[in-house]
Parts: C-alpha cells; structure tokens; sequence
C-alpha cells in the first residue's frame, strides 16, 4: 500500500478510499507504541458511525486503545480475521491488518484528515 496516497487521523487510524468505501486500520505507530496487542473488540457491521465516534478498541499487555471513527457512515465490513491472528496489526498494519469499511455518509470528511506528512509530523510532537 502507498502511505502517501491513505489519509491519517491523529488518533493514529488510517484511511485508504475505494469510491465511496472507506477501508480504516490503525498505523504502525500506534501498533509500536502499544506493543504486545492481546485483544481487538470489532464493531458490529450495520452501525452507523459519525466522525470520532468509538468504533470499537485494541488491547495490549500496557493499555487500551479506542478506535474512533475517521469518516462518518455505515459500516460494511469487519475484518474478523484479526480477531484470531493480532499478528496481522503488527505485520501488516497497512495491509492485512485493516480493521473494518465503511461506506462513507460524506466524503467531505476526508478533508478534515492529515496527509502522510503532516501524520508523522503529529507523531514527532507526541514524542516529545
């Protein structure tokens, strides 16, 4: 996957737009900065997510993290297969590890999203 063509929230999920479907995950530095990942609650398929909305969470050894809602819409998939195999977050965060579709409500949304560099950029402030 190019990550300069995904668009980035800066609560660390991903955006890869397919016309009007959303695929979401969350980035590679949210899956280094939780380390050992032990748990994914997935949202139900049918709900209807508004921008920032919890859409579910990752748990690791350290801490839980929510997964917000980067765009607003219905959500068409899940991917259950993480469910069984966390390793998929922490290989292929990008890829394989996607967490579930959405098909976008507004596709506006996007707009209100970081670009890659202005991602990493937010990454070094949280660092600091």
């Amino acid at each position: 996957m190019d990550l300069a063509s995904l668009k980035y929230a800066k609560s660390h999920e991903w955006v890869a737009v397919d016309g009007d479907i959303a695929t979401i995950g969350i980035t590679d530095f949210a899956v280094k900065a939780l380390t050992d990942l032990v748990y994914v609650d997935l949202p139900a398929v049918g709900a209807q997510l508004g921008v920032g909305d919890n859409c579910g969470e990752v748990e690791s050894v350290k801490a839980v993290s929510d997964l917000y809602a980067p765009v607003s819409g219905e959500i068409v998939e899940v991917n259950d297969q993480i469910s069984d195999n966390l390793d998929l977050l922490s290989d292929d965060a990008f890829g394989a590890g996607w967490i579930l579709k959405i098909k976008m409500a507004s596709p506006a949304d996007l707009d209100n999203l970081l670009d890659r560099a202005a991602y990493e950029q937010n990454c070094q402030n949280e660092d600091h």
